[in-house]
C-alpha cells in the first residue's frame, strides 16, 4: 500500500538524521511527519496507534521517589527559612526578551513558545533571571529570598544523572548594598548546612571570582571580545582534559597558542589563603586592577569562612569559569567528591550538586535608569541529589513510607461500618491522620497486613465490648502490643505514640 511506503520512506529519513547528528529541531520535525502518517494509517485501519511515554528529558515520580524529593525539600527549605528568607513565586514562562542575552552561550538551550496573544514567550531557563526582573519590576533594593520551582532547558539529556529537560531548582538570594563578602560567605555556608544535612558523602566547594579570571585573560593575552567565548571553554575543565579545552581555545575560537598556555599555567591551580597570598604577589596579576579586586575580595571571603568553620571543604580554584554571562564577582560550585556506598560497585557520577555567584549588574539590566541591585545566589542541584538519594535507597532496600498515616481505623466484627466512620471522623477532625479500609466489613488479618504493608504504625481496632466498655483497643503494628486507651483519650495517647516513632 502506498501509506504504508511513505510511513517506511519517513521513518528511513528519520534513522539517518540521527544516524548523521543533524540538528534536533530538524529531527522532531521529520519525527511529527513520522507520527502523522502513522496516525492516518492507524485511522484507516480503524485503530489509532500511539506510544504512551513521557517527553524526552521529562520523567513520572511515583510515591517512593516523592517522598524521598520531600524529605531531601524539607531539609533545604528548613536552612533556607533558618537563614531567614522569604519565599516568592514567578510565572513559569517570561517575555522572550526578558531571557534574550543572559546566559552566553546556553541561550540556545531556551525553550522559545508559539506566539499567543501577541507576546513572544519562552519558558525560564533558571530563577535568577525572573528573580531580577522581578526586583527591577517593583523597585526592590533589599531582599533575602528562596524560590523553589521548575525551570526548563532544551539540553541532551542524561536522566540517569540526574540532567533532564524539565527540572526543579533551589534557589536562595541576598539582593542588597552591604559591606563586602558578607552576604557572599552566608551563601556558601547555606551550601555546607545542606550538604552535610542530606549527607550525600565527601564534597568540595570550588570558589573563583569572574574579576580573577577577566585578570587572569587581560595578563595572558586573550582579546576583550574573546573573555566570555573563552571563559565557557574554562568552564569544561570539570569534564574534560585541558589538551581539549586548550585545542577548542586555538582551534574553533581563534585564540594565539602562546594565551592559551599562558592560561594553562593559572586554571591548573587550586587551594587557600596561601595560594591568594601567592597570586597577590604574583608580578602579573598584582598589576591587574580587575584582579587585584578579586583577589582582595577572595582573601576577606575566606577570613569570613574560616570564622563559619567550613573552609575544610573550600577551594580557591581558578578552573573555575561558571558560563552564564550575568556573573559579576565570586563565583562558587560545589562537587561531590567520590559515592560512599557499600552497595554499589560503581560510583555515582553526577557532577556539581550546587552553584551560584555575585551578578551585581543583571538587576540594572530591567531598570529603565539602569540602577544597580548588587546580587549574590545559590541554585542547589536537587535533581542531581534525588538521583544520588533514590538510587542509595534502591541499593540499601530500605523500606520507604509514601503516606503520613499515623492510625488504621479497623473493626474486629461485622456490622461496624458505622461505627468506624464515627470514629475515624473524630480522628480527622482532632488532625490525626487516618485512615480505613473502603469494605463493610473487612477481615482483622486483612486490615492488620495493610498496616504492615504500608508502615502504619498504630491500629485503632472498634468491637461490640469496645463499644459497650466506652474504650478503643489500640494495637502497636511493631510490636503486636494492644492496650485498651478511653475513647476520650485516644486523640493524645496518638499523638504520645506516634512522636516517639
Amino acid at each position: 500500500m502506498a501509506e504504508e511506503a511513505a510511513v517506511r520512506a519517513q521513518a528511513e529519513t528519520v534513522r539517518r538524521l540521527k544516524q548523521d547528528k543533524a540538528d534536533p529541531d530538524e529531527i522532531a520535525k521529520e519525527v511529527a511527519k513520522l507520527l502523522d502518517l502513522k496516525a492516518q494509517l492507524g485511522a484507516d485501519e480503524g485503530k489509532h496507534k500511539f506510544v504512551l511515554k513521557t517527553p524526552k528529558g521529562t520523567r513520572d515520580f511515583g510515591p517512593k521517589e516523592m517522598a524521598i524529593r520531600e524529605r531531601a525539600f524539607k531539609a533545604i527549605v528548613s536552612c533556607f527559612k533558618r537563614h531567614g528568607a522569604e519565599v516568592i513565586d514567578t510565572p513559569v514562562f517570561e517575555l522572550k526578551e526578558t531571557l534574550t542575552g543572559k546566559y552566553g552561550e546556553d541561550s540556545k538551550l531556551i525553550y522559545d513558545l508559539k506566539d499567543q496573544g501577541g507576546e513572544l514567550l519562552s519558558l525560564r531557563y533558571d530563577l535568577t533571571v525572573p528573580f531580577a526582573r522581578y526586583l527591577a519590576m517593583n523597585k526592590i533594593t533589599n531582599m533575602k529570598r528562596y524560590h523553589i520551582a521548575k525551570v526548563y532547558r532544551r539540553d541532551n539529556p542524561a536522566m540517569t544523572r540526574g540532567r533532564y529537560r524539565e527540572f526543579y531548582q533551589c534557589d536562595f538570594d541576598i539582593a542588597g548594598q552591604f559591606d563586602p563578602m558578607i552576604p557572599d560567605a552566608e551563601c556558601l555556608k547555606i551550601v555546607h548546612e545542606i550538604l552535610s544535612d542530606l549527607q550525600l558523602g565527601d564534597f568540595v566547594i570550588k570558589v573563583n571570582d569572574r574579576r580573577i579570571l577577566d585578570g587572569m585573560f587581560a595578563v595572558c593575552g586573550v582579546p576583550d571580545s574573546k573573555f566570555r567565548t573563552i571563559c565557557s571553554s574554562v568552564d569544561k575543565l570539570d569534564k574534560v582534559p585541558w589538551e581539549e579545552v586548550r585545542s577548542e581555545m586555538v582551534g574553533e575560537k581563534g585564540l594565539s597558542p602562546e594565551a592559551a598556555d599562558r592560561i594553562g599555567d593559572y586554571v591548573q591551580l587550586h587551594g587557600g589563603l596561601e595560594l591568594i597570598e601567592r597570586l597577590l604577589q604574583d608580578p602579573k596579576l598584582s598589576q591587574n586592577k580587575l584582579a587585584k579586586e578579586g583577589l582582595g575580595d577572595m582573601k576577606l571571603l575566606f577570613e569570613y569562612l574560616t570564622l563559619f568553620g567550613i573552609t575544610g571543604k573550600i577551594s580557591f580554584d581558578l578552573s573555575l569559569a561558571r558560563g552564564l554571562d550575568y556573573y559579576t564577582g565570586v563565583i562558587f560550585e560545589a562537587v561531590l567528591l567520590q559515592q560512599e556506598n557499600e552497595h554499589v560497585e560503581e560510583p555515582v557520577s553526577v557532577g556539581s550538586v550546587a552553584g551560584g555567584g555575585r551578578y551585581d549588574g543583571l538587576v540594572g539590566m530591567f531598570d529603565p535608569k539602569g540602577r544597580k541591585v548588587p546580587c549574590v545566589g545559590v541554585s542547589i542541584g536537587i535533581e542531581r541529589i534525588f538521583s544520588i538519594l533514590e538510587q542509595r535507597l534502591e541499593a540499601s532496600e530500605e523500606k520507604i513510607r509514601t503516606t503520613e498515616t499515623q492510625v488504621l481505623v479497623a473493626s474486629a466484627q461485622k456490622k461496624l461500618l458505622e461505627e468506624r466512620l464515627k470514629l475515624i471522623s473524630e480522628l480527622w477532625d482532632a488532625g490525626i491522620k487516618a485512615e480505613m479500609l473502603y469494605k463493610k466489613n473487612p477481615k482483622l488479618l486483612n486490615q492488620l497486613q495493610y498496616c504492615e504493608d504500608t508502615g502504619i504504625p498504630l491500629v485503632a481496632i472498634v468491637g461490640e465490648q469496645e463499644l459497650k466498655d466506652g474504650v478503643v483497643k489500640l494495637r502497636i503494628v511493631a510490636t503486636r502490643e494492644e492496650v485498651n486507651v478511653p475513647r476520650e483519650s485516644l486523640v493524645e495517647e496518638i499523638r504520645i505514640r506516634t512522636s516517639q516513632c
